[in-house]
């Protein structure tokens, strides 16, 4: 350091040159930083020393293995809402469609159940109103059937359930009790003998003129109708004709009857 002169004469130290506070660090230091130990800026190991890492300002990138593992995902994501969405959404229409068939069920039976009931009833009035009703004879016996006014009334005298002959007697109102002398609206027998010996008891009537013999078909066979005087006295008409090993006479005991009569005779069936 030189000294300078005053004014006055008088020597003044000068300054030490600012460039030596600007001089550059030794190799190893840092700038501003007076070294560890001695000159040079060398450690107490005699290593030089280093600067600290300075963090950078930019985060690393991601690999693409991380970005594709995250893209798979987001679209599994959507795939799965997506089918969820679907799967709810398909479940709500079966759910209705099966609502929907379930009604319609529900509706046919309860339909059908109306329909039945109402034809059922309407069968009843038709029945009520039907002014006949069905007489039916023994099983063993050829089933023997016809319609008969619902007004009449029925007594079996004898029912053939020990073999032998088969009689039924109707008649309006109370059947009248059988005998020779009173007439009822019908007689209905099954006789337990071949045809040819039945009708043989009317030969002599139809000779004699007071009985008129014709022949009917009655339930798909050809019965002989006599009409006229009948056994008894009875002035009336009866159909004869064979029913496997028997003879099946139905009778009326008054012409008065001679209308329901032939309309029974239009309805007559049985079994051979």
């Amino acid at each position: 350091m030189q000294a300078q002169p005053t004014s006055s004469g008088s020597m003044v130290a000068r300054n030490p040159s600012p460039a030596s506070a600007f001089a550059p660090a030794a190799p190893g230091a840092t700038p501003g930083v007076p070294p560890a130990n001695g000159a040079g800026g060398a450690s107490a190991a005699g290593a030089p020393l280093t600067a600290a890492p300075v963090p950078s300002p930019f985060k690393p990138k991601r690999s693409r293995v991380e970005i594709i593992k995250t893209i798979t995902i987001v679209i599994l994501s959507i795939l799965t809402v997506t089918f969820l969405g679907l799967f709810v959404w398909k479940f709500i229409e079966w759910n209705n469609a099966k609502t929907d068939v379930d009604g319609q069920i529900d509706a046919a039976v309860a339909q059908a159940v109306f329909d039945n009931t109402a034809k059922l009833e309407n069968e009843f009035v038709e029945r009520e109103k039907y002014p006949y009703k069905t007489f039916a004879g023994p099983g063993d016996y050829g089933s023997l059937s016809f319609e008969y006014p619902k007004t009449w009334n029925i007594y079996i005298a004898k029912d053939a359930a020990a073999g032998g002959d088969f009689e039924a007697y109707l008649n309006p109102g109370e059947v009248l009790p059988v005998n020779a002398q009173n007439i009822n609206a019908l007689r209905v027998i099954i006789r337990d003998n071949a045809f040819d010996n039945e009708v043989k008891r009317y030969e002599s009537y139809v000779k004699n003129g007071k009985t008129v013999l014709s022949t009917r078909n009655v339930g798909g066979t050809l019965a002989n109708v006599y009409t006229g005087e009948l056994m008894n006295n009875i002035q009336g008409i009866l159909a004869a004709f064979k029913l496997r090993d028997k003879t099946v006479l139905i009778q009326t005991d008054a012409m008065l009857f001679s209308e329901e009569y032939y309309k029974l005779l239009d309805t007559v069936k049985f079994v051979e």
